[in-house]
């Protein structure tokens, strides 16, 4: 387990003024996950003005091949844009399959994921959040969105990000057990979904 710096030198394609606010609150944010889909880290780099460069520690839990993207919004642009890079991480590991599910377990909480993905067009997309099988209605406002949803391909892993639907929760708001994504995915394949939520301030990641 090494903790070593990753830098985002987003720099070089956009100017440090000339990045937006995307729903996220954040002007970029950097995920990081194995090529087999384990061990995903969704990190909030901090910014060195002078020198234009985005920075935080990672734990590598785990050698392997992984994959980093480092995701942010310019102004003015339709959408966000996804740079990523791979990182290797020596030593002797195991890939890991998984079984295509609908339900994740995390810290006592149930996320429950129905609809149905098709490519070509939006697909809608809702997780219900349950403890103990009571409905979860404390779902807190996490960088300014009750979910955050990123799908990757498997094989190739490519990129998407996918914010929940609806109006930006007011400050101190609180929702649940529902929440709705649209999601675009280009191509038919299996698809690996980790979403963010956040309850008693702590934020959990669900994967499907």
């Amino acid at each position: 387990r090494t903790t070593v710096p990753v830098y985002a030198d987003v720099g070089h394609f956009v100017n440090m003024a000339d990045f937006g606010v995307p729903q996220t609150r954040e002007r970029l944010i950097l995920i990081a996950v194995r090529a087999d889909g384990a061990h995903y880290q969704h990190l909030h780099p901090t910014l060195d003005a002078a020198s234009g460069r985005w920075s935080v520690p990672v734990t590598w839990p785990e050698a392997g091949t992984y994959r980093v993207y480092a995701d942010f919004t310019a102004t003015g642009a339709k959408g966000s844009t996804a740079l990523t890079r791979t990182v290797q991480v020596d030593g002797a590991s195991v890939a890991q399959r998984r079984e295509p599910t609908r339900t994740a377990q995390v810290d006592g909480f149930t996320a429950t994921l129905s609809g149905d993905l098709a490519s070509g067009g939006s697909s809608d997309l809702t997780v219900t959040i349950t403890r103990n099988g009571a409905p979860v209605t404390g779902l807190e406002p996490y960088l300014g969105a009750y979910g955050h949803l990123v799908a990757l391909r498997e094989g190739d892993l490519a990129y998407l990000h996918v914010h929940a639907t609806g109006e930006e929760p007011r400050p101190g708001a609180t929702s649940g057990p529902d929440i709705g994504f649209a999601a675009e995915v280009p191509t038919v394949g299996r698809y690996l979904l980790y979403l963010d939520f956040q309850v008693d301030g702590v934020v959990r990641t669900a994967q499907f």
